[in-house]
């Protein structure tokens, strides 16, 4: 299932697995703090990859962070 966010005055596409437990609401507000506060207190690697963003996949608990460039691809964990 794909879902768009607005996310630093961009549309970023959130891709869901279909096995995933959690409500997709919970899982896209939790998304949504997380990058917030990332973003704000985060490293300035996490801030490169926020820059960056292309797409997000939420796999289980954890959030697969796509960039531009593959090397700045991360995990996020939400929980």
């Amino acid at each position: 299932m794909r879902m768009l966010i607005t996310f630093q005055n961009k549309k970023i596409p959130v891709y869901f697995n279909a096995e995933n437990k959690q409500p997709v609401q919970k899982t896209l507000k939790l998304l949504s703090s997380t990058l917030e506060k990332k973003i704000s207190h985060g490293k300035r690697a996490l801030k490169t990859c926020l820059s960056s963003l292309i797409s997000i996949e939420i796999v289980g608990c954890e959030a697969i962070l796509h960039t531009v460039r593959e090397n700045d691809t991360l995990a996020l964990s939400l929980y």
